[in-house]
């Protein structure tokens, strides 16, 4: 018979694999539009989409009373993570393959081993810093730190923005583990959109004309902003594709994290790779270099042997000291 907190990680399980699809599916959507929309306007109609979504599973979780919250100002931090995460990763995106952008965001589980240090304190062994400095040479190798900026796909600035994108997602997920969020997930989901969309109205009133742009060679810049315009034709539906994907992507992660430990949910985001590889290849003819190749194999590798590390130390502290007799 299986016990209660087996059914919870399968569940949790279950949730994280569904997030991580949802996200691979939004951010070949993303890329897919970059070349036509700005950013912060894909973001609004995203996220106003995924509130909708969002708000219909709070009246299933228990009504407008499960958003009322002791630490706003928690969720106005960790929603200006999420949204600096996002940005930064989505601007990454119009300029460098899938697979490339999403390996090196892979990052953040490094980071959040190496910040855990000065932030919660925590302890890391030997081995698992380790892994942690093979997942960095990864990194770096993705980086192609000795080739030409004529041979590369995109400029270095841009080659860096998933890395930063992955220091704010785990600089949240830090956070968030450092005070605690007693939220449901519906309630969670529904302060990150609303933070998407207040930072993206803020993008439409100072650069939604476009003129920010005028003259940028920089497909991410020019991404970032240009010029707001009326969706035409099937984009509707890729859009509405991207506001189902927000509201599943912002339950699912959420409620995986809140039923199970991270040990257990984490290493399931590595999926997230593999699909990337995937869509790259379907639907933009994209293949990486063998650098990414190897680079996805470090990052890969060291992640998944950081986070076993932790769950293994885990069950020993639940275990409790040996008594002896």
């Amino acid at each position: 018979m299986t016990t209660v907190a087996e059914n919870k990680s399968g569940l949790a399980i279950l949730f994280i694999l569904f997030g991580v699809l949802a996200i691979s599916v939004n951010d070949m959507l993303i890329k897919q539009l970059s070349g036509q929309y700005p950013l912060h306007e894909l973001v609004f109609l995203r996220s106003v989409l995924g509130l909708a979504f969002s708000v219909f599973l709070v009246q299933m979780e228990g009504g407008w009373r499960i958003l009322k919250t002791r630490q706003p100002v928690l969720h106005a931090i960790r929603g200006l993570l999420i949204v600096a995460a996002n940005m930064s990763y989505f601007a990454a995106l119009a300029a460098l393959p899938l697979a490339d952008a999403t390996a090196l965001f892979f990052a953040a589980p490094l980071l959040i081993t190496v910040l855990s240090i000065p932030i919660l304190g925590e302890k890391v062994g030997i081995l698992r810093m380790t892994a942690v400095l093979v997942g960095f040479c990864g990194v770096i190798l993705m980086q192609r730190p000795w080739a030409g900026a004529d041979t590369l796909e995109a400029s270095r600035l841009v080659l860096l923005l998933p890395v930063f994108a992955a220091l704010m997602y785990a600089l949240n997920q830090l956070m968030t583990r450092k005070l605690g969020v007693s939220s449901k997930a519906s309630a969670l989901s529904v302060y990150i959109h609303m933070s998407f969309i207040v930072v993206s109205l803020g993008f439409y009133l100072v650069a939604g004309d476009g003129r920010f742009a005028a003259g940028t060679e920089n497909a991410s810049v020019e991404f970032l902003l240009r010029a707001w315009i009326w969706p035409v034709g099937i984009d509707w539906w890729f859009i509405l594709g991207m506001g189902a994907n927000a509201a599943i992507i912002g339950y699912c992660l959420s409620q995986a994290y809140r039923i199970a430990d991270a040990a257990t949910v984490a290493p399931f985001e590595y999926v997230g790779l593999p699909l990337a590889v995937f869509w790259g290849w379907l639907i933009f003819a994209q293949l990486p270099v063998w650098e990414v190749w190897a680079g996805i194999a470090l990052i890969l590798g060291s992640g998944l042997f950081v986070f076993l590390r932790e769950q293994q130390k885990a069950r020993v502290v639940a275990r409790g000291p040996i008594k002896r007799r």
